[in-house]
């Protein structure tokens, strides 16, 4: 039986790491990064980073971005490195899958994440055939969503900044975000412009209908203003009322009846509030 290969944790100076290129994922100077720096401050880092040599000396941090900016941020001159030789993809394979673990991924993270190792896999030969857009593409890039959501996820990268920062604040939900990916980067810029100076997103009807404009080449600017002035349902100004409370009044009404009931009580208030002003006078 083979045994595994042990690797050694070698104590590493910080100023020879630098991060991974193009590094998918944010490391943010947030409530988590303050939780690491005091469990570092306290206990040291338990958990060793992985990195790799690099030809000309130093080492690319594969997985352990965070860990590092706090060992920056308490001023340590070194941390425990698991120093591994690896390819340019086997790398990639391995800063994303050690990434994705974190609790908080960004829907721009994961969309730039499943596109480079997508990318690394169809380098390495393992996928043979062109995966993006197929079910089977969750198979390849090996992850726990499905093969449509990973592609829709690669859609993400064709947004415009400005839409795929509107996602990651969750002004935009990601099947609209998806359907605007397919929007021309102009025509993407003429609606954010758009959102920006009326202070509201598409909803999934509006963004879908553009999508279809715009494959169709019937997509104007007028269009798309004519598109997003439509008002949406989660726009209106609406009354919530718990059920029981106004059933009791009606209790054999239907829903329907309810609201033609509680319309019809408010037009009685009314007039009554009038028959009441008229007496006073």
């Amino acid at each position: 039986m083979t045994q595994p290969i042990q690797e050694n944790v070698q104590s590493i100076p910080i100023n020879e790491i630098q991060p991974f290129r193009n590094h998918p994922f944010t490391v943010a100077d947030n409530e988590d990064m303050a939780k690491i720096v005091e469990s570092i401050g306290k206990v040291g880092t338990i958990t060793p980073l992985l990195a790799r040599p690099l030809p000309d000396g130093g080492y690319e941090l594969i997985s352990g971005h965070r860990r590092l900016e706090a060992c920056r941020k308490l001023r340590l001159d070194t941390i425990p490195v698991i120093v591994r030789e690896m390819t340019d993809d086997e790398a990639v394979i391995a800063m994303v899958d050690a990434n994705l673990q974190r609790e908080h991924i960004l829907p721009s993270e994961k969309a730039f994440a499943y596109k480079m190792k997508l990318e690394a896999i169809k380098h390495q030969g393992v996928a043979s055939r062109q995966v993006v857009g197929k079910r089977e593409s969750a198979d390849d890039v090996n992850v726990s969503e499905s093969g449509r959501t990973v592609q829709r996820y690669i859609r993400l990268t064709k947004l415009i900044p400005e839409l795929l920062k509107l996602m990651d604040e969750g002004k935009i939900a990601f099947s609209v975000g998806v359907e605007l990916s397919y929007l021309s980067p102009g025509i993407q810029r003429n609606l954010y412009t758009i959102i920006e100076r009326d202070d509201h997103t598409p909803s999934y009807s509006q963004a879908y209908r553009l999508h279809k404009a715009f494959n169709t080449c019937s997509l104007t600017k007028e269009g798309l203003e004519l598109v997003m002035s439509e008002e949406k349902a989660n726009q209106r100004e609406t009354l919530k009322i718990p059920m029981d409370k106004v059933r009791k009044y009606a209790p054999r009404a239907t829903d329907n009846q309810l609201e033609d009931f509680i319309l019809k009580a408010c037009d009685y208030y009314q007039r009554y509030l009038k028959r009441q002003r008229d007496r006073e006078r």
